[in-house]
């Protein structure tokens, strides 16, 4: 099936350089089974409580509540719920439109950086059996037009909007799913699914994979500013079993006065 895009979706140009950050486990993954791996959406929110969700705020203003109103204010809870067990139909593979460095990245997503273009990823994704979605994550709601929950898929918090995020979303609906997950034995709605007496089907998967030609779609490998060498080693010697034709280097942040993560930790970068 063709790429599919919703009706505020942007993109880059095609020749847009990419990276998707990893730790080595991931890596070694990537390369055993040159399959990308897409997370179930709603599992994001164990780093972003928000993800996935339009703010109260938006909520309120596209469906007439009146903040505080107790009434309006348990509709609103009933609602994101219901968003929430809606995003649990995605399943989301990121990377970032590459402006530059940042230690901050590489803190936080990973040891790894595979390099691409956006139209690589692209032509890898278009003509597949799933529903597919490709596009930048726009950040903050000033852009949100509709009350739709892929256009939610594809906004985040102005908190995040260093991270430039590229998504690829692959859409797998539950046809049996009730949207009812969030409501307790006195029928009260909850802001989140009750995981705990109410909870996703067992044959709803946490993820999904789907193989690719990584040989077209790997351009280049960027180790970060805080790799050993024997990880370049392995790095190195896993494109030279695959015969990838792409070259491995160190981030431009290396260097010996480059702070390690524990000292970024300390200074809350």
């Amino acid at each position: 099936m063709p790429i599919e895009s919703h009706v505020n979706a942007r993109e880059p140009s095609d020749n847009a350089v990419i990276w998707r950050f990893m730790n080595m486990r991931k890596f070694r993954d990537l390369m055993a089974s040159e399959e990308l791996y897409f997370c179930r959406a709603d599992l994001y929110k164990q780093d972003d409580p928000n993800e996935g969700l339009p703010s109260d705020d938006y909520v309120r203003s596209a469906r007439g509540f009146v903040k505080y109103d107790l009434n309006d204010e348990q509709t609103l809870n009933n609602d994101q719920a219901t968003n929430r067990q809606f995003s649990e139909s995605f399943y989301l593979n990121c990377w970032q439109l590459y402006e530059g460095e940042t230690l901050h990245m590489w803190k936080t997503y990973g040891e790894v950086a595979i390099c691409s273009h956006y139209g690589l990823l692209k032509a890898a994704l278009d003509g597949m059996l799933d529903v597919m979605h490709l596009g930048l994550v726009q950040y903050g709601d000033g852009h949100v037009t509709r009350y739709n929950v892929l256009e939610f898929i594809y906004n985040k918090r102005f908190a995040f909007d260093k991270e430039r995020e590229v998504r690829a979303v692959l859409c797998c609906r539950d046809p049996m799913a009730g949207l009812n997950r969030h409501f307790n034995d006195l029928n009260f709605p909850n802001r989140e699914p009750l995981d705990a007496i109410n909870p996703i089907h067992e044959w709803v998967p946490k993820y999904k994979r789907r193989r690719v030609d990584m040989k077209l779609l790997l351009k280049e490998v960027v180790v970060g500013p805080w790799a050993r060498d024997e990880e370049i080693e392995e790095i190195n010697l896993w494109l030279k079993v695959k015969n990838f034709a792409c070259s491995v280097k160190r981030s431009g942040l290396t260097g010996n006065l480059t702070p390690k993560p524990e000292d970024l930790k300390r200074f809350g970068i």
